[in-house]
């Protein structure tokens, strides 16, 4: 392919993705309040469309009308920037996530993802890492103390919950012997997913996204019986509902990356002894991605509404004391399956 194909292809991906994202995070809120209803013995938005469909543009269009209000306190500059960064941050990592195998259309190869990069587990575990700038830009300055508390409980937060997530990634980046998606998913073939061989990494690596993600029962950050909103407290209109888009968008990349590095990503075991044709193939290993990353967003919704949030002390105790050991007896684990059995 000329280098003018390459970048036009690579377009309509990015085009592609980001139209799915925001159909997936309109239609995310739908059903996080509709299974928060289903949970409390209540309806939940059953208005606007036929159940309630189009409310997620309903309240997209309320926001939008919604006074841009920035207190005469803020640093109006850095202000504007948080949300930006945050949607920077949530939109960026979706670029080295496959989502299916290599297809051909019109005489083109062409792989079900943006960059297949060598180093894309980095890739996503850097700018995830940068996303907690935002909270904090947000908390700093916005010019009050509950804001500032909210954004110094998410650096603390991170930092303590990335330690566990990287020790756990690295289990799986020594099984597959290399830090690309697309290797790592070739790698669990049949039913050799990682989340059945190191299935300790695959808890820590699942809890640490709930804390990463800032979601109940790690959503100290916000935690409105103390801090009002936290670190988005004096955010509202559009600058809101960025922060809010980044939230759901960051939960889909952190599924999608579950799914990817533990689940087999679009594999579905033992399908080539099916004698199905390679198109019908190719369709079922999309939905397989599809489904098990809905599965999973289904779980983090269901965790917010089954369990009680933690405590500071609880949370970063937890971290520290519960977490970092388990990661790193799973680095152990795998070694020693890689050197006794060759995993």
């Amino acid at each position: 392919m000329t280098l003018l194909e390459i970048v036009i292809i690579s377009l309509i991906k990015i085009v592609i993705i980001l139209i799915l994202v925001f159909l997936t995070v309109a239609y995310l809120v739908y059903f996080e309040r509709k299974i928060s209803a289903w949970a409390q013995n209540r309806l939940g938005p059953n208005r606007v469309g036929w159940h309630g469909l189009l409310q997620p543009f309903a309240d997209v269009l309320k926001l939008l009308l919604k006074e841009d209000i920035v207190p005469d306190a803020a640093n109006k500059k850095i202000h504007a920037l948080a949300p930006m960064v945050a949607l920077f941050v949530a939109f960026s990592t979706y670029a080295v996530i496959p989502f299916g195998p290599e297809i051909e259309i019109f005489g083109y190869t062409i792989a079900l993802v943006v960059a297949d990069v060598n180093m894309g587990v980095l890739y996503i575990l850097a700018l995830t890492s940068i996303g907690v700038y935002a909270i904090t830009f947000a908390g700093w300055s916005s010019g009050s103390k509950y804001s500032l508390l909210g954004g110094i409980r998410s650096s603390a937060q991170m930092i303590s919950y990335e330690i566990s997530m990287g020790f756990s990634v690295g289990g799986v980046v020594l099984l597959a012997e290399s830090l690309r998606p697309m290797a790592i998913i070739e790698s669990q073939s049949g039913l050799m997913w990682n989340a059945f061989i190191q299935p300790i990494g695959f808890f820590t690596f699942l809890i640490s996204a709930f804390a990463e993600t800032n979601r109940l029962p790690f959503d100290l950050p916000e935690a409105e019986p103390e801090l009002v909103g936290g670190f988005h407290t004096e955010y509202s209109s559009m600058k809101f509902a960025g922060f809010f888009l980044a939230e759901y968008a960051n939960m889909i990349i952190a599924s999608a990356f579950i799914v990817t590095m533990y689940l087999g990503g679009w594999q579905v075991p033992f399908i080539e002894t099916f004698g199905l044709s390679e198109t019908l193939v190719i369709l079922l290993q999309i939905a397989s991605f599809i489904v098990k990353m809905l599965f999973i967003l289904f779980f983090f919704i269901w965790v917010r509404w089954t369990i009680p949030r933690f405590r500071y002390d609880q949370l970063m105790s937890y971290g520290w004391k519960v977490m970092f050991p388990l990661s790193l007896i799973n680095i152990i684990w795998v070694a020693v399956l890689i050197m006794v059995f060759g995993i």
